[in-house]
């Protein structure tokens, strides 16, 4: 991998992160890296912790005359610079401050971020702030010595996430607390432990009540102390607290951590929830398909013990229909996405045609294309659709005679394409017929699909029919 794609990762990697740093320093920060000459603001990250500084994005933008200098100076010596001045904006008063932004291993700075904090707003000054702007501070450092964003942190889901104002905790190296937010004790004392937790062991704490915890999550013990930067939930019986530690590091050495915290009981009990939905849906979607097939099996049945050759055709085209609907039925039972990708579905419908070819053993197949993703509740008249026309083919078209039908499927934005073309006797005097499943065709691509569809033949033969549904 080269040293460019490795800084654009590890950019992208600190923007992902960054707004933990804008809540706790109250402050906006502006990203800037080089284009050609000249810097250039790459990201900007707004605090929910304290009014924004700028009315619009700075992204794309130049620094100002009176940032300029300050910016250049961390690029080009690698250190963080700290004005001495106020600045106005927008009639607010403001102070800036830049850090070089590293990658680990490097000693060159690759981008720098400015940190705008407001001082228009009257901020009684608290341990909650001081702890919140040193521990910002010190993340600041880091990203200028290329130790953050740390890469164990991986890139878990972020559902659930706490955030520092939903409860905030810092530790010591030994992992001693020495600041616990409101919010932090909050949840903390709803969880059982009572009291005041500074200068205490979280580790100690949370293990203490093991006896009460559901389960045990083998990176608890990292997130307690705070030697990994890592995520997890600690569950009670009825309370369930999502934990994240940030350790902090100086050259390399942990010299204490973060720990944010957040109650996240009605959000796990919705999940849970959703799954048993999810998984109730399959089940329906599994005994649906079970029962089509059911009903398939009997009207084979029923067809081969019909003494008129009229009779037992009626029951095969129902028949088929019933089976391409149980395939859709079938393919969502596999899955809990709403949409479902029709290629997989085709090719099923597909398996379908030796059936309906009877002693055309050498009638063939080509698909080309692709349909892409499609909602279940269109899957199944589509399904429908492509069954009748490739039905149609086999049975008319083909009808004394081996060849070939091939279906190319055009997916773009805003419609798909599709293209079913047979090598056979063409349509009878040029016209489309209006039989029934002609008519279940035409009802279904231009009522429920909202689509077009037309039938030709070509000069050199068979028949082409296309259809274009809007996605």
């Amino acid at each position: 991998m080269s040293e460019t794609v490795q800084q654009q990762q590890w950019l992208r990697s600190l923007i992902a992160d960054w707004q933990l740093i804008s809540d706790m320093a109250f402050a906006d920060l502006v990203l800037w890296v080089p284009v050609g000459s000249k810097l250039q603001a790459f990201a900007h990250a707004r605090p929910s912790t304290a009014p924004t500084l700028f009315h619009r994005d700075l992204t794309d933008s130049s620094p100002r005359y009176d940032w300029i200098e300050l910016i250049e100076a961390a690029f080009t010596s690698g250190e963080a610079q700290v004005s001495g001045s106020i600045t106005q904006v927008d009639d607010l008063s403001a102070r800036i401050s830049a850090f070089p932004v590293l990658a680990p291993g490097s000693k060159t700075p690759m981008a720098v971020i400015s940190r705008h904090t407001n001082l228009s707003q009257p901020r009684y000054t608290n341990r909650l702030q001081i702890n919140f702007n040193e521990c910002a501070t010190q993340l600041l450092e880091m990203a200028a010595r290329g130790e953050f964003p740390i890469p164990e942190a991986g890139t878990a889901a972020k559902r659930g996430a706490p955030r520092p104002n939903d409860g905030f905790i810092r530790l010591d190296q030994a992992g001693r607390i020495v600041f616990a937010s409101p919010n932090a004790l909050s949840v903390f004392n709803r969880a059982g432990l009572q009291g005041e937790l500074e200068g205490r062991l979280l580790a100690e704490e949370i293990t203490g009540t093991q006896s009460k915890l559901v389960q045990i999550d083998e990176g608890l013990p990292l997130v307690l102390t705070g030697k990994a930067a890592w995520r997890t939930d600690i569950e009670f019986p009825d309370f369930t607290i999502a934990a994240r530690s940030i350790p902090l590091t100086k050259d390399s050495e942990r010299i204490g951590a973060i720990v944010l915290c957040r109650d996240v009981t009605e959000l796990r009990v919705r999940e849970r929830e959703l799954i048993t939905k999810d998984v109730t849906i399959r089940e329906i979607h599994h005994r649906v398909k079970n029962n089509l097939q059911t009903v398939a099996s009997l009207l084979r049945i029923q067809s081969r013990q019909a003494s008129s050759e009229e009779v037992k055709e009626s029951l095969s085209q129902a028949m088929r229909r019933v089976s391409a609907i149980a395939v859709v039925h079938d393919v969502l039972s596999e899955g809990i996405d709403q949409e479902v990708s029709f290629d997989q579905i085709f090719k099923r419908i597909l398996l379908l045609i030796p059936e309906i070819a009877g002693y055309h053993t050498t009638v063939k197949t080509q698909f080309l294309g692709s349909f892409g993703e499609m909602a279940a509740a269109r899957s199944t008249p589509l399904a429908l659709v492509l069954t009748e026309v490739v039905a149609n083919a086999v049975e008319h078209g083909l009808s004394d005679r081996s060849g070939t039908i091939t279906v190319i499927a055009d997916r773009a934005k805003q419609n798909l394409h599709i293209e079913i073309v047979d090598d056979g006797a063409g349509l009878p005097e040029g016209k489309v017929g209006s039989g029934l499943g002609t008519q279940i065709i035409r009802t279904l691509v231009e009522s429920e699909l909202r689509g077009k569809i037309n039938w030709t033949s070509p000069i050199r033969g068979g028949t082409k029919v296309v259809i274009d549904l809007p996605v």
